[in-house]
């Protein structure tokens, strides 16, 4: 259970380590650029793309430069909501292990605070940014922690494993951040076919097959796992829950999905998993689209709605526009195009005229959606909107 004294401490474990919060872009930027010379920025910027093709060596590279002492809380401080959305629920569910893993701990900011909540557990941070292990190390020993140590290591190496009784993996599970992830069967459904080459790429581009494997090795029988990775498209979520499942993973609770704030930038991360190897009688994994948040259909309301005279009479960008598209009255096709682009990604595009008014509907094989509905007499904006999304596809 998370309560407010926990909340307290982690804000100010976080100041200790020199972390600040921002509500605006404008009053980080102008921090960030107080602290960090041209030259500091310019070397960051330069490996942090190198770093989003998930090549070894470039993220190590990375996260070696990131802690260092002038960068450091420049950097993660940007993550200070990141740290208390998570933190507190990682915290909150340490329950009875004595043995706990912080996997991927970079320089143990969320690490070295659980050791400090919890004197009574052990705690093992590991990480293979030797830099970010020299500094959470140094750190540890500023702030007393007797039951915590902290080891560079490289699970893709075959380091020799211990056994823990709860694992945490967040955000150090999936580094191929812009992969796509699994394309459904066709533009029309949202479900993806259980063909073991596709699963087994994905978990070779994202690296995830490997450190799960480690992981599910170094977890004890009745052990428990928190992981929480970039994976709130379906595409890439559905993939990654196969990964678990496929290990013997279950659900211990029900995913969560978390919305916190990267100053203004809104992250929608997650879902947050809790599981455990497999004893029967657990939760079921789920491979449906979340309910969105999309403007609900009502046929009665469409004229009546919005009071903007521009404005489409219904519009929807989530996925239950599929299925207000296939339940337009009297739907009657204009234009379509299919096309296939080189990511593998299958696009439609159709314009048509239905009985609630002219239509566009978009969709594709990694989820996307999009329906607009406008009256009859303002159909040639669809064409035009139509025309532009079949330029930028063909």
């Amino acid at each position: 259970m998370i309560n407010d004294s926990l909340v307290q401490s982690l804000h100010s474990h976080l100041a200790w380590w020199g972390l600040k919060t921002f509500t605006s872009d404008a009053d980080y930027f102008s921090w960030q650029h107080a602290q960090l010379s041209p030259a500091d920025l310019a070397h960051l910027t330069a490996l942090a793309g190198q770093k989003r093709g998930g090549e070894r060596g470039h993220e190590i590279a990375f996260y070696d430069l990131t802690a260092q002492s002038q960068i450091l809380p420049v950097l993660y401080s940007q993550r200070y909501e990141y740290y208390c959305a998570i933190g507190s629920r990682v915290a909150a569910r340490f329950g009875n292990a004595d043995r706990i893993l912080d996997f991927g701990c970079g320089v143990g900011i969320l690490t070295t605070w659980y050791a400090a909540q919890y004197p009574e557990k052990q705690f093992v941070g590991i990480d293979r940014s030797p830099a970010s292990i020299a500094v959470a190390q140094e750190k540890a020993q500023k702030l007393g922690l007797n039951n915590l140590q902290f080891e560079c290591v490289d699970v893709e190496a075959g380091h020799v494993q211990e056994s823990y009784d709860l694992i945490v993996a967040t955000h150090a599970l999936m580094q191929a951040e812009h992969d796509p992830g699994i394309p459904s069967r066709n533009w029309q459904t949202f479900e993806r076919a259980r063909d073991a080459k596709q699963q087994t790429a994905f978990e070779q581009r994202t690296g995830i097959g490997v450190r799960l494997d480690w992981l599910n090795a170094s977890l004890v029988q009745k052990g428990r796992m928190i992981v929480f990775e970039k994976t709130r498209q379906l595409a890439r979520c559905v993939p990654f829950q196969r990964a678990l499942a496929t290990r013997g993973l279950e659900l211990a609770e029900a995913p969560e999905r978390i919305r916190y704030q990267l100053i203004e930038e809104v992250a929608d991360d997650g879902p947050f998993y809790v599981v455990q190897k497999a004893v029967g009688g657990l939760l079921d994994w789920d491979e449906s689209p979340e309910p969105d948040e999309g403007r609900p259909f009502d046929r009665t309301r469409l004229k009546t709605d919005s009071h903007d005279p521009d404005a489409p009479l219904y519009e929807n960008h989530g996925p239950s526009a599929q299925g207000v598209w296939e339940h337009l009255r009297d739907r009657r096709l204009i234009s379509e195009t299919t096309h296939q682009e080189p990511d593998g990604r299958q696009v439609h595009v159709e314009l048509g005229q239905a009985e609630e008014g002219a239509y566009l509907y978009c969709a594709n094989t990694f989820d996307q959606r999009q329906l607009v509905l406008v009256e009859p007499a303002r159909r040639v904006m669809l064409e035009a909107y139509y025309q532009e999304i079949v330029s930028g596809v063909l």
